[in-house]
């Protein structure tokens, strides 16, 4: 598992899973010679992992990664609507 070895558990989480989810979950576990506990955190761990690193990183091509900094490195441009935009009170703070 990850971070959690080194650290005792003291964080209890519960669960309510179908009977044909915990069959599958309980074979996996012993497929991958874990407990049903550690199977299920490892795997909810990635999970959350991995829909983070979602939120953040974006991974792109070489000629993309390109094509983004030379979008940034260009000069700015008058843009009336932005300029408009931003020009009104935000809607939250009318009053």
């Amino acid at each position: 598992m990850h971070a959690t070895t080194t650290a005792a558990r003291s964080a209890r989480l519960g669960l309510r899973a179908t009977p044909a989810q915990e069959t599958v979950l309980r074979r996996a576990a012993e497929v991958a010679h874990k407990s049903l506990t550690d199977f299920i955190l490892d795997a909810a761990y990635q999970a959350a992992e991995q829909t983070l690193l979602d939120q953040r990183l974006f991974m792109v091509s070489a000629s993309q990664y390109q094509a983004i900094l030379d979008m940034l490195d260009r000069p700015e441009s008058d843009n009336p609507g932005l300029a408009d935009l931003f020009s009104r009170p935000a809607v939250w703070a009318k009053k």
